[in-house]
C-alpha cells in the first residue's frame, strides 16, 4: 500500500514536471513512467562517503585523485583527501604547503600561493599607477592661479589697447576733420549688404 502510494506521488511529479517542461508526448512520458517504476526509492539508494570515496585513490597517482575537485593530494604522505573547504589553506597537521596539491599536480600551495601574491602586488601597483595618472591628468586639465591671474591680466592690455586705438582714431579723424584732411567716403562705392 505505501509503496503504491509512494509510486503514484512520484507519478503526478514527474507529469507536472513533463506539463511544465512542454514533454506530453507519449513516447516521452511512457519511457520516463517506466524509468520511474523501475527504479528504487531515493532513500533506498545508498551513497558512499566522500571520504570512502578518496581513500581509494590514495597510494594511486596525483591526476587520478584531482580528477574529483573536492580531492586534496599529499605528496609526502601520497594520500587523497577530503579538501578542507571551511579554511583557505589545508592545515599543516593535514599536509604540508609544499607537498599539498589541489586542481593540478604540477602547482603546490607554496609556489601558487607566491605567484598570487607576485600578481596581487603587481595589480595593487599598476592600480596606484592609473590613479596618480589620472589625478596628474585632472590637474593638468585645471588651470591653476598663476595661468587664471595671468589670463586675466592679458584681457586687461587687450581691452586698454583697444580703448586706446579707438581714443587715437578719434583724435586723428578729429584733426582731419579740423584741416580738411579727411577724406569723405567714395559715393561711387559698393553698396554690401
Amino acid at each position: 500500500m505505501a509503496q503504491t502510494r509512494h509510486l503514484s506521488e512520484r507519478t503526478r511529479a514527474i507529469n507536472a514536471f513533463h506539463l511544465n517542461a512542454g514533454l506530453r508526448e507519449s513516447g516521452k512520458l511512457k519511457r520516463s513512467l517506466l524509468v520511474l517504476v523501475t527504479e528504487e526509492p531515493l532513500s533506498a539508494v545508498k551513497q558512499p562517503s566522500p571520504g570512502a570515496a578518496m581513500a581509494e585513490y590514495t597510494n594511486r597517482s596525483c591526476e587520478e585523485c584531482l580528477k574529483n575537485v573536492t580531492c586534496l593530494w599529499c605528496a609526502s604522505s601520497r594520500r587523497c583527501m577530503e579538501y578542507p573547504v571551511r579554511r583557505i589553506l589545508p592545515p599543516a597537521d593535514l599536509c604540508e604547503l609544499r607537498s599539498a596539491r589541489w586542481g593540478v599536480c604540477w602547482v603546490n600551495f607554496e609556489a601558487l600561493i607566491t605567484a598570487m601574491s607576485v600578481v596581487g602586488g603587481t595589480l595593487l601597483i599598476m592600480l596606484g599607477v592609473c590613479c596618480c595618472c589620472c589625478c596628474c591628468k585632472k590637474k593638468s586639465k585645471k588651470p591653476d592661479k598663476d595661468d587664471e591671474r595671468a589670463a586675466r591680466e592679458r584681457e586687461k592690455r587687450r581691452v586698454r589697447q583697444e580703448e586706446r586705438r579707438a581714443e587715437m582714431k578719434s583724435r586723428h579723424d578729429e584733426i582731419r576733420r579740423k584741416y580738411g584732411l579727411f577724406k569723405e567716403e567714395n559715393p561711387y562705392a559698393k553698396f554690401e549688404n
